[in-house]
């Protein structure tokens, strides 16, 4: 459902308010967020407000007009979430605010955009072809745990560099450090008597050992005497300098390389397993696929990501902390304190913005450019930063699949969404079959 938003003079109170208690509003947002937030849309309609532990007081938005305004109110009327500090640290870009967000994004674009990314393409096939080579011919296996092993390696390679004993430990701790961060950002700090389960406590533990190896590492690059001449993105961050000539501190650099490992890994890995998963029910799609992977063309292979990131959106909302007296999304009127978020698989899942969404339907994007209701990367100032990044790694890794494998159709049931916390994957972990060109 489309709303027109009207002017700021017809706003009234806060959206209707979800009327169950607060603890079970809490379990059925942990458990079954996306059938909570689709439920509440159809009794309530496109705004309406939960009470959820982590989030407080929670506006969610399904409305692409109302999810434009919330992205574009300037930082004295809106700041991101807090619950991202604690996970990636108060030194990433996810975490400052105004002028600071604003001179670090400056500073980080330059290596994550542009021509920049094309030094990158040739890391990820070789790494899709390193990790491809092992594969089962003829037998269904699970995607996910492959295209988390080719993510991490390439984001690795193109963060330092380098592979070394300090890269391999850091190879070991990042899968149990993103899942335990995952976990972290939905769930309330846990009374202590259980703390051996709590994912805030696995969380903090294993930060403090990534604290321990990145400042190493961050202190062999600085003593480097061929800084100058490396082209990674570790160089890069310690050779940039804002516009008054300063520079980012040790602790600051750490916490966005966790960033960048962090949100570049999981993501687009659980994405390419989503793709899998979903382009082996399609007979058509898979020939079509197979046929432009001989080629130079490329325009099916990006729909078919674009259609992948509507239809199963790893990241399902995105959020923002009300900081002025009030915030005006529509007719409504939100007071200091309370958050909002837009909710990206409730806008990707709605009809009035995506013909027949229930259907897997890439074509849809042949030719065309997704409209404003298309969020997998969030919005306004605070898009993901990385996302052409992500964007180009899909591709190649695609595209080197489908040139080595002939995917096998299935006729097996879809396989369902599995929470891990912020991220939801394929029950299953993609699970696929391939043969040998």
């Amino acid at each position: 459902m489309t709303t027109e938003v009207p002017q700021q003079s017809s706003t009234s109170a806060l959206p209707p308010k979800v009327p169950l208690p607060t603890w079970l509003q809490g379990v059925g947002f942990l458990a079954a967020r996306r059938g909570v937030l689709r439920a509440c849309r159809a009794r309530y309609g496109p705004v309406f407000e939960l009470e959820v532990p982590v989030f407080g007081n929670l506006v969610v938005i399904s409305d692409p007009a109302m999810a434009k305004q919330l992205f574009t109110s300037g930082a004295k009327t809106i700041n991101v979430q807090p619950n991202l500090g604690r996970v990636l640290g108060s030194g990433s870009i996810f975490a400052i605010e105004g002028t600071d967000h604003r001179r670090r994004r400056k500073l980080l674009t330059p290596p994550l955009h542009g021509k920049r990314i094309r030094t990158y393409e040739q890391i990820v096939e070789e790494e899709t072809e390193r990790e491809i080579a092992t594969w089962p011919t003829g037998k269904r296996f699970a995607s996910l745990e492959p295209m988390m092993r080719i993510t991490l390696n390439v984001i690795l390679r193109a963060v330092f560099g380098a592979d070394g004993d300090d890269f391999d430990d850091l190879r070991a701790q990042l899968p149990d450090l993103v899942a335990a961060g995952s976990r972290s950002a939905t769930m309330p700090d846990l009374p202590r008597a259980l703390s051996r389960v709590d994912p805030n406590v696995h969380l903090r533990l294993r930060r403090a050992r990534y604290q321990e190896t990145i400042l190493r590492v961050i202190g062999e690059a600085r003593s480097d005497p061929d800084l100058a001449d490396r082209d990674d993105i570790l160089a890069l961050m310690l050779q940039s300098t804002y516009d008054d000539g300063s520079v980012m501190t040790d602790d600051e650099i750490a916490d966005e390389l966790l960033t960048l490992l962090a949100a570049g890994h999981e993501t687009t890995a659980t994405t390419l397993a989503w793709l899998f998963e979903r382009i082996q029910r399609h007979r058509p799609i898979l020939d079509d696929l197979a046929v432009e992977a001989q080629g130079d063309g490329d325009e099916l292979r990006h729909a078919v990501i674009l259609e992948t990131q509507r239809s199963r959106p790893v990241i399902d909302f995105a959020g923002r902390h009300v900081v002025a007296d009030d915030l005006e999304i529509g007719p409504w009127r939100i007071p200091r304190g309370h958050n909002a978020m837009v909710a990206i698989s409730l806008l990707h899942d709605d009809s009035e913005q995506f013909r027949d969404p229930a259907r897997f339907d890439p074509y849809r994007f042949v030719g065309s450019t997704p409209s404003a209701a298309w969020l997998p990367f969030g919005g306004g100032t605070r898009r993901c930063i990385g996302a052409a990044f992500a964007t180009m790694e899909m591709d190649v890794v695609v595209r080197t699949v489908l040139r080595e494998f002939r995917i096998e159709p299935s006729t097996a049931r879809a396989e369902a969404l599995h929470s891990r916390g912020v991220a939801f994957a394929p029950r299953f972990g993609g699970r696929m079959a391939v043969r040998r060109r």
